[in-house]
């Protein structure tokens, strides 16, 4: 097959799986099936339950991962949705790679690129939402909020006008229409000008930082499992949440600051942060695959 994507840290995730000796581990956004091949080949004696809102993802990875078929079962959901569905498993691990896979970002009529002749940028093809109603139909406070929250543009307020007063003219059609209309009105910077107002409206579009909370949430009920946690980002929103909520996990005391003497009973910790430090890729693998270079692994066990 030819494989469209490569997994960012294959080798260090496959080998925080690898002493695990049975039941199954989750891999919640399963894209192409290379962290899930590299699992199932290390490690004979665990089997998957494959995870991903994208349907050309899930029929991608069902061929690739056919030599494993009984090891393997398939969910073609969000992952937070999907969690319920599973918890009569002996479940043993997860893994979350929250990322747009390179298929996506490279296939232009998923609307993710800044040349691409539409303007989708959708996971899940079947939702609702897509980049063309966030830019052309959202009030100028809403592309405000998004912008500043989610891409962290410093410039959000200019931008949002321009979009609103342009779109009044005639809407933005295409990803390129609208990376082109930026690039001409915020001036050259080092990375393409839209990269974080694209960045912004493709969170918005698929709802990613409620989804990883969501996961999250989800994963803490399961904590019976003595589950071990792995989850990659791309971006400091997404590292944030995830640091800040495995510090909360290993917490023995959760009283309020300012609290005088401990009132929770200090034994409140659900586990341990394995990773003191997120595992980020070497030189070498950003040189293979410049768009690991922004990824961060942080890991939890349960316990």
């Amino acid at each position: 097959m030819q494989i469209p994507h490569i997994p960012v840290l294959l080798d260090e995730v496959v080998d925080i799986f690898k002493d695990i000796e049975g039941g199954y581990v989750i891999d919640c956004t399963v894209g192409y099936g290379g962290h899930s091949e590299g699992i199932l080949k290390s490690n004979p004696n665990i089997k998957l339950i494959c995870i991903d809102q994208d349907k050309e993802a899930i029929e991608f990875s069902k061929k690739r991962l056919s030599p494993y078929e009984n090891r393997v079962i398939f969910i073609n959901k969000r992952f937070s949705e999907a969690i319920e569905d599973i918890k009569e498993y002996d479940l043993r691990g997860v893994l979350a790679d929250i990322g747009v896979s390179s298929l996506q970002l490279d296939k232009s009529e998923r609307g993710f690129g800044f040349n691409s002749p539409v303007l989708d940028m959708r996971m899940n093809t079947d939702a609702n939402l897509s980049a063309y109603e966030v830019v052309n139909h959202y009030p100028q406070i809403e592309l405000e909020r998004i912008f500043k929250e989610y891409g962290e543009v410093k410039y959000y307020k200019k931008l949002s006008n321009l979009i609103v007063s342009e779109r009044l003219k005639k809407p933005f059609e295409s990803a390129k229409e609208l990376s082109t209309f930026i690039a001409k009105n915020m001036g050259s910077s080092k990375l393409h000008p839209a990269t974080l107002p694209f960045q912004a409206i493709r969170i918005e579009v698929n709802k990613e930082l409620d989804e990883l909370e969501n996961l999250l949430q989800n994963l803490k009920n399961l904590n019976n499992f003595k589950l071990l946690v792995a989850i990659i980002t791309f971006h400091s929103l997404e590292d944030k949440i995830v640091k800040s909520l495995f510090k909360r996990w290993s917490q023995n005391c959760i009283c309020p600051k300012g609290v005088m003497r401990c009132e929770c009973g200090n034994n409140n910790s659900l586990g341990r942060v394995v990773t003191k430090k997120p595992i980020i890729p070497t030189g070498e693998e950003v040189d293979k695959n410049p768009r690991s270079r922004s990824s961060k692994l942080r890991v939890f066990r349960f316990c």
